[in-house]
């Protein structure tokens, strides 16, 4: 079995010039369509990873600012318990009873005709 080649002439006619430019400019179109797509496509993917990166960086971001907010209230409360007791003992101090007993207990000071012994701090041995 040999095979045989099949050959077609093409005819030469106004009709096939049109044909073949109307395929061309077809071909053309759909180049130019399929490049624009492809050029969107990136131009959307660039976009959409921008932003989801921008996002991320955010909630990061709005993670550490909401943990130093937690810490700088818990510090807040602390300053305003310390300021409660410092009010108090300020108010304690005017009084002069309360002053005195703090003399007569931290620094040895007595009363007249009133005698003071001091007490090792240590337990005894035996």
């Amino acid at each position: 079995m040999t095979a045989k080649k099949k050959t077609i002439t093409r005819l030469s006619s106004d009709y096939m010039e049109q044909y073949d430019a109307q395929k061309g400019r077809q071909l053309k179109k759909r180049q130019r369509l399929i490049r624009r797509l492809v050029l969107f496509s990136i131009v959307a993917v660039i976009a959409i990873g921008s932003m989801a990166t921008y996002h991320v960086k955010q909630r990061a971001l709005q993670a550490e600012k909401q943990e130093q907010y937690e810490q700088t209230k818990e510090k807040m409360a602390k300053l305003e318990n310390k300021e409660a007791e410092l009010k108090e003992e300020i108010q304690l101090l005017q009084n002069e009873e309360y002053v005195l007993e703090i003399a007569r207990t931290n620094y040895f000071f007595s009363k007249e005709g009133e005698l003071i012994f001091k007490l090792p701090d240590t337990e005894p041995s035996y």
